[in-house]
């Protein structure tokens, strides 16, 4: 793929300097990562590096939070019986089993649920609400779902339970008409951070019980493990509350986990003392989606309630295999998709949209993801469950995908999501027709440069500023941590770069070389992983002495006890001459 570089722009390049002279002398580079952040002063600054659970906001500000935490803790001290209604992925496990395990320490008797992905689909639904009725349940807590279900809100009241919603997504003009709604998003809520994970919300629903029992908020702490498991794997942007929750989670994880993450981590040979939010992401979270995906996600919520060792090991495994066949599944149906899609798009379309009965309902979003990545255009992948046409939409950068299906609405019977993710369900019949109107909403859509991806720079570094593995350079970077949406590690650009030796090639994807500036004597290793068709450009640069420039991530590599400081690769490109050739 062939990158648009952008050097992202600040609007006052004064704040860099006023911020660097505040920071004393912090390097040029960091500062201007840090100001397009929105950090501009030593206390913002402060807040960012070293923020603790004494900055986090009052529970209590958050609309409704009296009456839910009044609820829950009269249900405690009363011996009410609590029902506490999840949802299938990561967020929503995570958040079934804090409130779980919270209400379970306080001695309440409680319960929890999860429904069936394909038979029930997403949300607060009435199989759900039946069986807390049928428990005999006196309270339902939701979590991470129910911020739209006006019906079902009535229904729960009609059969005498009371509701408490513990959501974060978009919220309609009105909420439900439950005893209690906490969404920080909701359009009356004061709340001053809108971005919690739902699981976010679960443990600020935790905090404000236990100060309504006049107990200590240390009792909360245990929950953080869950809370920073979510707010990575939900993939909600890392800034204020988000970064210190997740902080403070993944210090918790690295020194004090839950027997069922230990045993996940062990399937999936995660170190849990070096966790990070991409080790989250990409090794723990997938497993315990894949629970939902191929089977029942209840056995995500006991994983992370385990106690006893061997029902965790067991458990983990269980996750293990059912990830291994969502692996086994996702490959063939992006086989098949990606060649689809390539006979699709030579049509003339913008867009994709792909129908298979028999792809797998829990699969089709994951691939649809791999398909924007691999042809950069919006992409809808469908499969269809008990006679309804059902999917996911993904989306490419500025463009809002469920913008796109509005202009469709007429053609579909549910859709909803948010600018880059939707899900969807339509009749098959009315397929073909979907089809063109929403390749019309793209095409209305289109501008120049919208199917050229665009890597978003933060800073030109020069190398010869980068004292590593102990100087300060480093030590600042590392603190940019927790990364992710809104707070991406930082994307430098380096010029004037001489290839010092062969570059080599490994497993036929990745690139291995090192690189000096012109001017310095310092070496240092990159590492391009997926740029292996970029060997040629290296290999011309080592050959002829031409330099190069990189888009790269500094980062910490360990060999053979050894740490050094290497250039994650993003995309590599031979320095312009300046007379227009390369």
């Amino acid at each position: 793929m062939t990158y648009r570089w952008t050097l992202r722009p600040v609007e006052r390049p004064e704040a860099v300097d006023q911020l660097r002279h505040a920071l004393n002398d912090l390097p040029a580079a960091l500062a201007r990562a840090l100001v397009l952040r929105g950090i501009h002063t030593l206390d913002e600054a402060r807040l960012f590096f070293r923020g603790t659970r004494a900055d986090l906001h009052d529970p209590f500000l958050m609309q409704d939070m009296d009456v839910a935490a009044k609820r829950v803790a009269h249900a405690v001290t009363q011996g009410q019986r609590v029902f506490v209604y999840g949802d299938y992925d990561t967020d929503g496990t995570t958040s079934t089993a804090l409130m779980t395990s919270f209400l379970e320490r306080l001695g309440a008797e409680v319960t929890y649920y999860i429904p069936d992905r394909i038979e029930e689909g997403y949300g607060l639904g009435r199989p759900g609400l039946d069986a807390a009725h049928a428990w005999g349940a006196d309270l339902v807590i939701a979590l991470d779902c129910g911020i739209t279900a006006h019906d079902e809100a009535t229904y729960a009241r009609s059969l005498g339970l009371d509701l408490i919603i513990c959501d974060h997504h978009t919220a309609l003009e009105t909420v439900p008409d439950a005893l209690a709604v906490l969404d920080p998003k909701r359009p009356d809520c004061p709340y001053p951070f809108d971005e919690l994970c739902g699981c976010g919300v679960g443990y600020k629903l935790a905090c404000a019980t236990l100060q309504a029992l006049g107990r200590d908020l240390a009792e909360a702490d245990p929950l953080l493990d869950l809370v920073a498991m979510a707010t990575a794997g939900d993939i909600v942007p890392l800034r204020g509350e988000n970064r210190i929750l997740l902080r403070a989670g993944l210090d918790r994880i690295r020194t004090a986990p839950r027997m069922g993450l230990r045993r996940l981590a062990e399937q999936a040979r995660v170190d849990l003392g070096r966790l990070t939010t991409s080790r989250i992401v990409f090794g723990l979270s997938p497993r315990i989606n894949a629970a939902g995906r191929m089977g029942d996600a209840k056995r995500a919520v006991a994983l992370l309630l385990a106690d006893d060792p061997t029902q965790a090991q067991h458990l983990a495994t269980t996750l293990e295999t059912a990830n291994q066949e969502r692996r086994s599944v996702n490959t063939q149906i992006r086989r098949e998709a990606l060649r689809e899609a390539e006979r699709y798009l030579s049509t003339g379309r913008l867009s994709v949209v792909l129908h298979n009965p028999a792809w797998h309902p829990g699969i089709v979003g994951i691939v649809a993801s791999r398909v924007v990545e691999t042809f950069y255009r919006p992409t809808i992948l469908l499969c269809t469950v008990n006679g309804v046409v059902k999917g996911s939409a993904r989306s490419v950068h500025g463009l809002n995908v469920y913008d796109a299906l509005t202009d469709c609405a007429d053609l579909i019977d549910e859709f909803g999501g948010h600018d880059y993710a939707a899900g969807l369900s339509l009749q098959e019949d009315r397929l073909p027709e979907f089809k063109r109107q929403f390749d019309e909403a793209v095409r209305r859509r289109f501008t120049a440069d919208l199917f050229h991806p665009t890597l978003d720079i933060d800073a030109e570094l020069d190398l010869r500023e980068v004292d590593g593995p102990r100087g300060r350079f480093w030590a600042i970077l590392r603190q940019f941590e927790p990364t992710g949406p809104e707070n991406p590690a930082p994307l430098f650009q380096a010029s004037d770069l001489m290839v010092m030796a062969p570059p080599r090639l490994l497993k036929d994807e990745h690139l291995k070389f090192s690189v000096r500036p012109r001017l310095g004597d310092t070496p240092f290793d990159v590492i391009a992983f997926g740029l292996g068709d970029k060997l040629p450009i290296v290999q011309q640069s080592h050959r002829t002495g031409l330099p190069l420039e990189l888009a790269f991530h500094v980062d910490e590599n360990t060999y053979r006890g050894v740490t050094s400081l290497q250039l994650q690769a993003k995309d590599i490109r031979l320095q312009p001459t300046g007379d227009g050739a390369a």
